[in-house]
């Protein structure tokens, strides 16, 4: 008798884990397969796709479980999922992270938004919603969110074993970071404990959303005549903000000497000045603010700063475009300078 919940045309259950680089969701991935391996006898894949390999650029990981007399034959990438676990939350701005998805599939969020908030972005119509906190859970444990969000996935495959992610976790850190092994322990129960279940029923009508697979924008038909690229230096129009994992630069004004550390360490375009009168009538650049659709959460300036008018916090949602003083191009209009 299968303990598999559901399994697909070809037999398996799959999870795809949607993060970007640095969060461990290739970890989490190896670790749930050899789980299902090593603790339940199943068969199991797992693979990873993350382009440049590059912290902060967007990651998926992939994860196929079958009954131990079914063969593995398919290594292509998870488009159809049962599961998806999302790792970080910017990512709906960029990645349609639930492509795929069935109408009865399984979304597990790391968030502290409300489920409803969290729903309404995802467009979500109907199946399972899981909010955890894993990024929270992660700090105060003081170990990475790959673990919580583990213990939150443990909690909605009902066919894993939670003591089997245990011994695997044992194994995982206890060699050559020993001291890893109990916070993490920690960590992945509370991610089991601490997350929120939202069931939404299905309802008349209700299909199962189509997997979008991305096209380039300009290829043999499409390219501008002569190869000409339209919109030079146009990293101005990006938001970084997917490549931020969980904090931010705060800025004092009140702090500031204005001495321009910052700005010099900054890897991007993030910090804006304008010019003002000093005390002696001199004109100097004045730091205004942070321009947080550049800011990739590096810190550096907060290293960096001697007068303390950098810190660090925690993300919340919505905190930085609150916060955020935008760069002004006057002279950049429809791709000229």
């Amino acid at each position: 008798m299968s303990i598999l919940t559901s399994t697909n045309r070809l037999g398996f259950f799959e999870i795809r884990l949607e993060s970007i680089g640095g969060l461990g969701a290739n970890l989490a991935g190896k670790m749930l397969a050899e789980t299902g391996v090593l603790g339940l006898g199943l068969n199991a894949s797992n693979f990873s796709s993350y382009g440049s390999e590059k912290k902060g650029t967007p990651v998926k990981s992939f994860v196929r479980f079958c009954e131990p007399e079914v063969d593995i034959r398919d290594h292509s990438p998870i488009e159809q999922p049962h599961v998806v676990g999302i790792f970080h939350e910017a990512l709906y701005k960029t990645v349609n992270v639930i492509s795929g998805l069935p109408a009865d599939g399984i979304v597990v969020v790391n968030s502290t938004r409300p489920a409803e908030e969290i729903r309404a972005d995802l467009g979500l119509v109907s199946g399972t919603l899981v909010v955890v906190d894993a990024m929270g859970i992660a700090l105060e444990e003081g170990t990475k969110l790959n673990t919580s969000m583990l213990g939150a996935l443990f909690r909605v495959c009902d066919f894993l074993d939670p003591e089997a992610m245990r011994t695997v976790i044992r194994n995982t850190f206890e060699k050559k970071n020993p001291q890893l092994v109990e916070p993490n322990l920690r960590t992945f129960n509370r991610g089991f404990e601490e997350m929120e279940l939202h069931v939404y029923p299905l309802t008349a009508g209700t299909q199962d959303r189509v997997f979008e697979r991305l096209q380039p924008v300009l290829g043999y038909e499409t390219q501008t005549w002569g190869g000409v690229i339209a919109t030079q230096g146009n990293s101005m129009t990006k938001d970084l903000s997917g490549s931020r994992q969980g904090y931010v630069p705060e800025y004092e004004a009140d702090k500031c000497t204005h001495c321009a550390k910052c700005d010099s360490i900054c890897p991007d375009y993030c910090f804006v000045w304008e010019q003002q009168e000093d005390k002696r009538g001199k004109m100097m650049p004045f730091l205004q603010g942070i321009d947080y659709q550049y800011c990739k959460g590096c810190l550096k300036c907060v290293e960096i700063c001697p007068s303390g008018a950098l810190s660090s916090r925690r993300e919340q949602w919505g905190w930085a475009e609150q916060h955020r003083i935008a760069h002004q191009f006057p002279v950049y209009e429809g791709g000229r300078v």
